[in-house]
């Protein structure tokens, strides 16, 4: 018989052992797994926002009007987008009171301990300020005509148009 390789891990191949493997056969076969209980389906989206979001959207529409802000509509997104509750845009009339409108809009938030993030202040065009539920955009006239996100998320219906 010629000479067969030998692997320390394992006995030497004979005639009645043809793999390496070192499993051995059972006469009970093994019981068949049962496929995990299904849980029941979590609703994807919320219907209506919570109270929390609520009051926060009370907090940005007293903020942007008393900041004199200028067309402020509150548009509700529960249920269509998972992102935010709220969406705010509302305008200033220049670049430097839409800034402002969002430096104190963002103090004011901070004041309610949540750290809203403010994008493009430097500009002053258009600055975009995530509060977590909300989404507040503070546009100039002209630049706010040109995106007119009113119509893109427009299907919902607008929440308020002025401070609470």
């Amino acid at each position: 018989m010629p000479a067969q390789p030998c692997n320390r891990r394992s006995a030497p191949l004979t005639p009645k052992r043809t793999t390496r493997s070192s499993r051995a056969k059972s006469p009970v076969p093994s019981p068949k797994r049962k496929a995990p209980a299904s849980k029941p389906a979590a609703p994807k989206t919320k219907k209506r926002a919570d109270e929390a979001s609520q009051k926060l959207l009370n907090v940005v529409l007293k903020s942007l009007d008393g900041d004199k802000a200028e067309n402020i509509v509150a548009i509700d997104l529960a249920g269509k987008t998972p992102m935010a509750d709220f969406m705010v845009v509302a305008s200033g009339r220049s670049n430097r009171h839409v800034t402002a409108i969002a430096e104190h809009l963002s103090e004011e938030l901070k004041k309610h301990g949540i750290n809203g993030r403010a994008e493009g202040l430097p500009q002053g065009d258009w600055v975009l300020v995530d509060a977590m539920d909300i989404i507040v955009h503070v546009f100039r006239p002209e630049v706010r005509a040109f995106y007119n996100l009113e119509k893109m998320w427009g299907d919902g219906a607008a929440v308020a148009a002025e401070a609470v």
